[in-house]
């Protein structure tokens, strides 16, 4: 979340927090005005104050969760090692999965937005995060790391099985091997990238 300072600020993060905790959980039925507002310890008032109903709300969510990604994966330094540096994404990928689970699930739809839908400009926020692992894609190729070819196809390959894993940890179902990041999540990326390396 933001780093809020005001009791709006606080109360308004609450609010995203709690509904993304209540679509990963419960579904799109249990995300109402009077829920939410009792979960909270608010009035529904707040909700419209401060999203003005319940639509834009769940698109606040969404962009609540992509914003975070970015910025996790943004903080990730940049060094001389490119494949380093791609590891060292994905691991942040995982991270912020993990520290928000409920956002996660609700930002690539395993939590059903039931009649809320996203429009294509909220998808947009989600394509930004793509776009760092696109450069970081991008930065390989051009030192020679990874072979020459379309970045984006690249990435969205990488993106393709990071999320996957995610996804299937997140479910509760990587623990089909002893040490799933070790065994499973780490040694598929490997494989990927070498299979694209120069």
């Amino acid at each position: 979340m933001s780093s809020a300072s005001s009791p709006d600020e606080v109360l308004r993060d609450r609010l995203l927090e709690e509904a993304a905790r209540l679509l990963g959980e419960e579904g799109p039925s249990a995300l109402s005005t009077r829920r939410l507002a009792r979960e909270v310890g608010t009035s529904t008032m707040a909700v419209y104050t401060h999203f003005g109903g319940m639509p834009a709300l769940v698109r606040e969510v969404v962009a609540e969760g992509f914003a975070r990604l970015e910025a996790r994966v943004g903080a990730v330094p940049t060094t001389d090692d490119e494949l380093a540096d791609l590891h060292a994404l994905a691991a942040a990928y995982l991270a912020n999965a993990r520290e928000n689970p409920h956002l996660y699930a609700v930002m690539f739809g395993s939590a059903s937005l039931g009649g809320y839908r996203l429009h294509d400009d909220e998808r947009a926020v989600g394509l930004v995060a793509f776009g760092q692992l696109v450069a970081g894609i991008t930065r390989a190729m051009d030192a020679g790391r990874l072979r020459a070819g379309d970045p984006a196809a690249a990435a969205a390959q990488v993106w393709t099985a990071l999320h996957g894993y995610v996804m299937i940890e997140l479910a509760g179902f990587h623990h089909v091997v002893p040490e799933p990041e070790h065994d499973l999540l780490w040694p598929m990326l490997e494989n990927l990238i070498g299979a694209l390396a120069a």
